[in-house]
């Protein structure tokens, strides 16, 4: 893919961790739709969120809380925003229902109009931190059946969304554009390259391994829309090589690594400031529906 002077940018609020995993996240409504506002605002035309239930901390998949926040954030600005899926695998997550349990929240939201993309990632992977592998305490399988991908495409096909595929390793690719290959009429499924610092999944965020997964997905999925991303990971040392090869960017505190002191709208602001310099601009809402359509 030719690079392009319109850089898309995505800004990746929360994620599931909690607060005691990341504390500088949003959690309650008014403060994921503030921050939304804000990085929507400062050059980021994708927002992606997780729904939390704000007397526990932890992540609620509730249609209802998601609207709340889509109908917010776009009451004040025009932007992509989209949610999540229940982190199957890890503690204290329990899904109820199988593959349609799962995407339950999606499929409601899809009825009401209300996303364009969704969240499908086809694969499943091992997630740990070196720190918890050198202190004996291990990760957990972050799962996703062939059910729950099956589910979330054919939701993606009917009620038209563009699946967000997360790759965190090179099979999830090679999955991912087989089964959209089964689908030829499903809006495009964008490649979102998990990269990670932090985890032990995938490839550390260096040039070689960008590289790899854009000539794997040349012969996989050629043409296809592409950003790098991660987890516990900072991408700088990936911006300037994505944007040269036409790939957008991710930043937030979704993806940041543990601890950072940094502020969602700090990532966003950080990154205009580096896509300007390089003499490019912030795509638009407009200009990414319709590359994402014509794909």
């Amino acid at each position: 893919m030719e690079a392009t002077n319109d850089v898309w940018l995505e800004a990746a609020l929360n994620g599931p961790w909690g607060r005691h995993r990341q504390p500088g996240i949003p959690v309650t409504i008014a403060e994921i739709v503030a921050e939304g506002i804000a990085c929507a605002e400062a050059g980021a035309a994708v927002i992606h969120l997780h729904a939390y239930d704000a007397s526990t901390g932890l992540q609620k998949d509730d249609w209802e809380i998601y609207a709340a926040i889509f109908e917010g954030i776009r009451a004040k600005v025009d932007v992509i925003v989209y949610p999540s899926i229940p982190l199957a695998g890890d503690k204290g997550v329990a899904i109820e229902g199988g593959a349609a349990g799962r995407f339950a929240a999606v499929s409601r939201l899809a009825d009401e109009g209300l996303i364009e993309w969704s969240v499908v990632d086809p694969g499943t992977a091992n997630l740990a931190r070196y720190r918890d592998i050198e202190g004996g305490r291990g990760g957990f399988v972050y799962r996703n059946d062939f059910a729950d991908i099956d589910e979330g495409l054919s939701l993606a096909d009917t009620k038209r969304f563009h699946p967000s595929y997360a790759i965190y390793e090179p099979g999830f690719l090679r999955l991912g554009a087989a089964a959209a290959r089964q689908r030829p009429g499903m809006p495009a499924p964008l490649y979102r390259f998990m990269f990670s610092d932090e985890f032990t999944f995938g490839f550390p965020p260096k040039g070689y391994a960008l590289d790899a997964y854009l000539a794997l997905l040349a012969e996989e999925a050629p043409g296809s829309r592409w950003m790098v991303a991660g987890l516990g990971v900072d991408i700088d040392p990936l911006a300037e090589l994505a944007m040269e090869r036409g790939g957008g960017l991710r930043v937030g505190l979704e993806d940041a690594p543990f601890g950072t002191g940094r502020s969602n709208l700090d990532y966003v602001e950080a990154m205009v400031r580096r896509i300007v310099s390089s003499g490019r601009r912030p795509a638009s809402a407009a200009t990414i529906r319709e590359a994402m359509a014509a794909a």
